[in-house]
């Protein structure tokens, strides 16, 4: 019997390790407890995307898929998520159709953010040299009133500033500034916006 198998690890061990950013080892037992969750947010995200989207039940799957009632929230179908547990919202926040969120390392979307069809966010790495086992994470925050274009993939470790728009397409590697407009791949400021411009507060 191999050293790691006799080892014991308390319940949440796993989610303190991606919360320090890693790393975390698959061949560890206590991966086994982020597999578990990963499999239920998956069955919960088919189940949403099975139902038609003028059947307003699907939704009670992503209220369990995120252990909380979405009466402020929009999510349209088809929509993947592997961590439920792993993703925090604020008040009004809108996920438009085709969002994929790789959320092991944490997701935090804060009030009136605006998602666009087909972004994917994620927060997991892969070890160049154990690239099958070794994983490392970064948490994105998503602050008030951003707005994500279509296509947009923002990776791991990234903050996008309040009020901040990300033009369709980007590439976002490092962190935007409030009030920013970026685009290009990776991701650049092209101009900033006037704060006192802003109607919705």
């Amino acid at each position: 019997m191999e050293q790691n198998e006799t080892k014991t690890y308390p319940q949440g061990y796993v989610y303190e390790l991606m919360d320090k950013g890693g790393p975390t080892f698959a061949t560890e037992p206590y991966f086994k407890e982020a597999s578990a969750e990963m499999i239920r947010a998956r069955t919960l995200c088919a189940r949403a995307n099975a139902t038609f989207p003028d059947d307003p039940s699907y939704v009670k799957y992503l209220e369990e898929l995120f252990g909380r009632s979405l009466e402020d929230i929009r999510i349209l179908t088809p929509f993947i998520c592997d961590f439920g547990n792993r993703v925090k919202f604020g008040k009004n926040v809108f996920i438009n159709h085709s969002a994929i969120l790789s959320a092991s390392g944490g997701i935090e979307f804060e009030d009136g953010v605006s998602v666009a069809p087909g972004c994917r966010i994620a927060t997991i790495n892969h070890d160049f040299n154990e690239r099958h086992t070794k994983y490392t994470y970064g948490k994105v925050t998503i602050k008030k009133n951003a707005w994500l274009g279509m296509g947009v993939t923002v990776c791991p470790g990234v903050t996008i500033g309040a009020y901040a728009v990300v033009a369709a397409g980007a590439v976002v590697t490092h962190d935007v500034p409030d009030y920013a407009v970026v685009g290009g791949v990776p991701a650049k400021v092209i101009k900033m916006q006037n704060p006192s411009e802003q109607k919705e507060l």
